[in-house]
């Protein structure tokens, strides 16, 4: 079928608008390709260090040019559950590229943290910053030069965006993404957020907390729910860069480790010493950006994604921007209810048709690109097909013709809702995101007074003492990424679904995150201009009527428009901490751009002429026409 106008539109959208810094994107990767294979431009004493420790094998292969060197970027740490599996992957690598004729070494490791070991502490003011800090580590691994393709092993949160970043300022090399799986299922998501609720209203003790918390996250593998860990893979899958249908198998299976090398044997098959180079910095362009927004909207995904994709689009010299997720999210319809949007985990989601029926409906409906190359070598139609195991044999399946669970995965035809996940607000407020998804329709519109917090702990007292109104809006702010690196505020969830459940309307209005397992009470998240930026979230006061309404897509504090104007900024009340490392990321936090250009605090794509950073007006940031707005410019002070 043909592709859908409306995608079409938003596609050429981004391609007019970015044309300069890609075509700057794309005249650097030329260049680094024009010298030949890494490791011939290495001098005898840069080579001998490279493979000093290799053995004989390894590293007779290495002294000549002829067989492919694959760099291992890994994100392993035995804390996290969904990295704990990659603990022997090296190894596994290192063997499957002898086994082809190839080398393999751990070019390095980046950070890896956990924000559901952070959430509502300290450390996790350091989350968003260490998607920028594992971009830094992932070049700094790749910097020896000694590599013709790359693997990367990572998952999570920031983790995968921070990996796809690093990858694409090395977009001369190809580069494929291995995930590890899901665990199995653990107690039902539902049951596991009605104890969270029983706690928050003091009627359930810690140990049942405990009890029921490790019941869900019980074993190696990814978190069940669907938030930001489990939409990378399927953004990832979007865009062509994992092995069609890899993304929900569960660890130390037959399948699992089939996929595995065949993702290793497809990486070591794409480099310039074959017939088939397929570097990531041309497999990435518009309509694999495209693609991910969409996948994104169809199966309502994380909702920090809509900060991340920004920024890796940004990487491969690609403007994108919360219009054009909008506009795909108006059009795109929404064809899976996982949690916290329904109360399917991704096992369920995945046993039911997962990627591969949700892709091949979205093609056959016009509505993704099937046209772009990706590691597979049968493009993107290859993401319609299932992985199966014939004896030890990887080979792929067409998905199934109908949903195994219509309650968890639709047809294009029959959608759970027309539109896509997410709606861009716009208002008095500035600009903010809602993921309508996972809010049910008798709740996308609240209209009541203003309950104003500097700190997210400070709600929990104020319900403690009992001194919240009947209804109320909650405006948590300096929250920013500028203010203490946009934290997120799922901790608040559990307090605010159980006054929802009570009968009681609330909703919250926050410059700072929510989280990929974002909750059931309507939520304007990211709102930019943030209040360490000169926002107006700064100007409200305690007791202001706060309107929000998802459908329409507005967000607004009714008061006077000449009082609005005149009225201060009200400064950050929450105490400044520079514990559990937060000292270490001041620098981040003063030179942070906004939400909605995916608050960066390094500089990545290409530079511009001048060599300082491709920059887009600030008029953007307050709702101006994207095209026009956006155009880019070269800054002078980066």
């Amino acid at each position: 079928m043909s592709l859908h106008p409306d995608i079409q539109a938003v596609t050429e959208r981004i391609r007019r608008r970015s044309a300069p810094s890609r075509a700057a994107y794309l005249a650097g990767i030329e260049a680094a390709m024009r010298d030949g294979p890494s490791r011939t431009r290495l001098s005898c004493g840069n080579l001998a260090h490279a493979f000093a420790a290799c053995g004989p094998t390894d590293k007779g292969r290495l002294r000549g040019a002829a067989t492919p060197n694959l760099g291992i970027v890994t994100a392993y740490n035995d804390m996290l559950s969904a990295h704990q599996p990659y603990e022997g992957y090296p190894q596994l690598i290192r063997d499957i590229a002898r086994s082809v004729g190839a080398t393999a070494q751990v070019a390095g490791g980046v950070p890896a943290m956990c924000d559901g070991v952070t959430q509502g502490r300290a450390g996790m003011e350091l989350s968003l910053f260490s998607r920028d800090v594992i971009a830094q580590a992932t070049a700094v691994g790749l910097s020896h030069d000694m590599f013709d393709a790359a693997v990367y092993l990572g998952i999570c949160d920031k983790i995968v965006p921070g990996l796809l970043i690093g990858a694409l300022a090395f977009g001369h090399l190809p580069a494929v993404f291995i995930p590890s799986g899901p665990m199995t299922p653990g107690i039902p998501n539902k049951q596991k957020a009605e104890v969270r609720e029983r706690y928050a209203a003091g009627e359930a003790t810690r140990a049942e907390l405990l009890a029921a918390e490790s019941a869900s996250y019980h074993a190696p593998g990814t978190c069940t729910f669907y938030g930001t860990a489990n939409s990378n893979q399927v953004l990832l899958e979007a865009m062509g860069l994992q092995l069609p249908g890899s993304s929900f198998v569960n660890p130390d299976t037959p399948l699992r480790e089939a996929l595995t090398r065949g993702a290793v044997e497809r990486a070591l098959s794409m480099t310039a010493l074959g017939e088939d180079f397929r570097p990531i910095g041309r497999l990435i362009d518009e309509r694999a950006i495209v693609n991910a927004i969409v996948a994104l909207m169809a199966t309502g995904g994380s909702t920090n994604h809509t900060i991340h994709w920004i920024a890796v689009a940004r990487s491969a010299g690609i403007v994108l921007t919360w219009d054009d997720m909008d506009k795909l999210s108006q059009v795109v319809p929404l064809l899976a209810r996982v949690y916290p949007n329904g109360e399917a985990d991704v096992n369920r989601f995945a046993a039911a048709g997962g990627t591969p029926f949700v892709f091949r409906e979205l093609m056959d409906a016009g509505l993704m690109h099937d046209d772009l190359a990706t590691i597979s070598p049968d493009g993107m139609r290859a993401y319609a097909n299932e992985p199966r195991l014939a004896g030890s044999a990887l080979g792929w399946a067409p998905a199934a013709d109908a949903s195994g669970d219509e309650a968890v995965v639709r047809p294009a035809g029959n959608p759970f809702e027309a539109q896509g996940g997410l709606r861009l607000l716009h208002g008095n407020l500035g600009r903010a995101l809602i993921k309508l998804s996972a809010v049910k329709p008798q709740y996308r519109f609240i209209e009541a007074p203003a309950v104003v917090v500097d700190a997210p702990q400070v709600l929990n007292k104020l319900h403690a003492a009992g001194v919240l109104p009947q209804d109320f809006v909650a405006v948590v702010r300096y929250q920013g990424p500028r203010a203490d690196g946009m934290p997120e505020l799922h901790s608040l969830a559990p307090l605010l679904g159980l006054l929802q459940n009570q009968g009681r309307r609330v909703a919250l209005v926050t410059d700072g995150r929510l989280s990929g397992a974002s909750g059931k009470i309507p939520a304007a998240i990211h709102v930019t201009p943030e209040a360490a930026r000169g926002g107006p979230i700064a100007r409200v006061r305690e007791g202001d009527i706060v309107r929000l309404d998802g459908e329409a897509g507005t967000l607004e504090v009714l008061v006077d428009a000449a009082e609005w104007a005149a009225r201060e900024l009200a400064p950050n009340t929450a105490p400044a901490g520079n514990d559990l490392g937060r000292n270490l990321f001041a620098m981040n936090r003063l030179v942070v751009g906004p939400a909605d250009q995916g608050a960066l605090s390094i500089s990545c794509g290409p530079p511009a002429a001048d060599g300082g950073i491709w920059e887009y007006d600030a008029e953007y940031e307050l709702g101006g026409d994207p095209d026009a707005a956006q155009a880019p410019h070269e800054a002078k002070d980066a």
